[in-house]
């Protein structure tokens, strides 16, 4: 009997700038059993590609696009390698590949990357969105985080932050570019890649949220007492991160409504947006993850991952008002004075 693969296989992509490693880390997460059972897209700029080379994994799961940036011009090559490694799969003609990991170019916005799941009629029924992991060098990081808006927003979407080349950079130099990716990103886990073993490189592969196991929601910033006011309107070149805690139970209706007019009129500018909420008449929270304008399923989470049952949000934004979004969650929800 042919093997299982699942309804909507997860897509997890590996995005950074240009030099920072993406290619090291991708060859090492392939031989993690986590990734064992993956099929893998590489993009790259130009006519030749040689990361497939690199990889050391030639077979008929990998598809390497060569004709340019996946974010923009080749949106709809990117459709159809997704629309034919599924096709070849479900006649056999590939290995049942359990996950697809993406590697985008170093100059990719990453949000039209993950728009082309959910906006491809063909692709939202077969696929979902996995995590983004984004490797940030730290010997130029902190340059090209001032001086390349890529750079930045690959970081303010990622779910996993990977720092390379620390074992080069200077510590202080390095320890610069960390905090700033930690303001920059707080709900996102920060990784060295110096330092990574494979139970590490394996976490790569874990989502956000993971309700199946009930794995703890990772939200730095807020999982000390008063910890969010560190991170509390951090601001670079536009983008803020900031954070959200309610006290009282929310109504899962006028959320939902508040969030989804929020995102039709101001998705593109909120880069992320995580949450655990505590809703009336649930006993056990509901995480919320989205980006842009892009909103995964609600998850029913199957305890509290702390004695804290506050809900608690966190937001980058660019180029939005914190204050205003607060003013307008309030109001919106009725929920009263939020921190």
């Amino acid at each position: 009997m042919a093997e299982a693969w699942p309804d909507f296989t997860p897509v997890n992509l590996l995005t950074g700038f240009l030099g920072s490693g993406k290619t090291t880390l991708l060859r090492r997460m392939l031989a993690e059993p986590a990734f064992g059972d993956a099929a893998v897209l590489i993009n790259e700029f130009g006519e030749i590609g040689l990361d497939h080379y690199l990889l050391e994994r030639i077979d008929e799961t990998m598809v390497l696009l060569q004709s340019g940036c996946v974010c923009c011009t080749v949106r709809g090559e990117l459709s159809a390698a997704m629309r034919d490694l599924h096709s070849r799969r479900e006649r056999g003609s590939v290995p049942p590949f359990q996950r697809l990991v993406m590697e985008s170019t170093g100059l990719a916005d990453p949000f039209p990357i993950l728009s082309t799941i959910k906006a491809d009629p063909v692709l939202r029924h077969h696929f979902r969105l996995g995590n983004v992991v984004t490797t940030v060098d730290a010997v130029n990081g902190l340059t090209q985080l001032g001086a390349y808006g890529e750079s930045l927003r690959q970081a303010a979407v990622a779910d996993h932050l990977v720092v390379t080349k620390t074992d080069i950079a200077e510590r202080e130099a390095a320890a610069t570019l960390i905090a700033r990716l930690v303001a920059i990103n707080p709900a996102a886990r920060v990784t060295l890649a110096a330092e990574a073993g494979g139970e590490e490189l394996g976490r790569l592969a874990e989502e956000s949220f993971d309700a199946a196991t009930n794995a703890r929601v990772r939200l730095p910033g807020l999982d000390a007492p008063d910890g969010h006011r560190d991170h509390d309107h951090s601001r670079h070149d536009g983008i803020q991160a900031f954070a959200i805690t309610v006290e009282i139970p929310l109504d899962w209706t006028a959320f939902g409504i508040w969030l989804a007019m929020l995102l039709n009129r101001h998705g593109e500018r909120v880069l992320r947006v995580k949450a655990i909420l505590n809703l009336a008449g649930e006993e056990n929270p509901i995480a919320v993850h989205g980006v842009q304008h892009i909103v995964h399923p609600p998850m029913h989470m199957r305890g509290w991952p702390d004695g804290d049952r506050r809900s608690r949000l966190v937001f980058i934004v660019d180029g939005l008002d914190p204050a205003a979004i607060r003013r307008s969650m309030t109001l919106f929800t009725g929920m009263g004075d939020a921190d």
